[in-house]
């Protein structure tokens, strides 16, 4: 879908692009932080299914709530006017709400000391975050690579409107799901050789 304005224009590409304009226009992700903007968003990335409900904070819920709502708004007109259009509700998941949230906290944290000190790294390990879910890890990392595009088209079209404000903070968002996508995917993949070399030792 192109978005224009003042005679230039964005393709949002990568996710349900109605719904997801209406959320830039009407200016929706403002009261939300960089990490709360990009755990919501994964709900117009996520397709898989899953068993497991994700326990989402008060205002995590709150932003989920008016993305469906926005959704439905969105769904009846197009029913009103009888637009053939795919079942936008049907899309829009929200089952890797909480583990992007707890993605974008940060896996590795380092506090520094004082000058000469060993800086102290606090871990979250990567089987912490899968621990939540039922979806497979790959799966996990694809959608974080999906939603960094998502994150891009997000802050293209925030400078395109002239909104600074959304475009730093999704400058921030893909550096917090970047930051432990390679991490993520090195554990993955040394996990994978460990299990391949375990076949055969006898």
């Amino acid at each position: 879908m192109t978005l224009c304005c003042f005679d230039r224009e964005i393709q949002i590409n990568s996710a349900n692009e109605l719904v997801l304009t209406e959320l830039i226009l009407e200016n929706t992700l403002a009261t939300y932080d960089p990490e709360e903007v990009v755990a919501l968003l994964s709900c117009f990335v996520f397709q898989e299914k899953t068993e497991v409900e994700p326990l989402l904070p008060p205002k995590l819920q709150e932003g989920r709530d008016v993305i469906q709502v926005i959704n439905n708004r969105i769904g009846g007109a197009q029913d009103r006017q009888k637009i053939a259009s795919e079942d936008f509700r049907s899309v829009l998941k929200f089952g890797l709400t909480e583990v992007v949230y707890e993605w974008a906290k940060g896996m590795v944290r380092i506090n520094y000391p004082p000058m000469d000190a060993v800086p102290l790294i606090k871990v979250q390990p990567f089987e912490q975050i899968t621990s939540i879910t039922d979806v497979p890890e790959g799966s996990i990392v694809r959608c974080i690579t999906r939603l960094d595009e998502t994150c891009r088209e997000v802050r293209d079209a925030a400078r395109v409107i002239g909104d600074a404000r959304l475009f730093k903070k999704m400058e921030e968002a893909q550096l917090k799901i970047k930051r432990d996508s390679e991490f993520a995917q090195g554990q993955i993949h040394t996990r994978s050789n460990l299990l391949f070399s375990s076949c055969f030792c006898y």
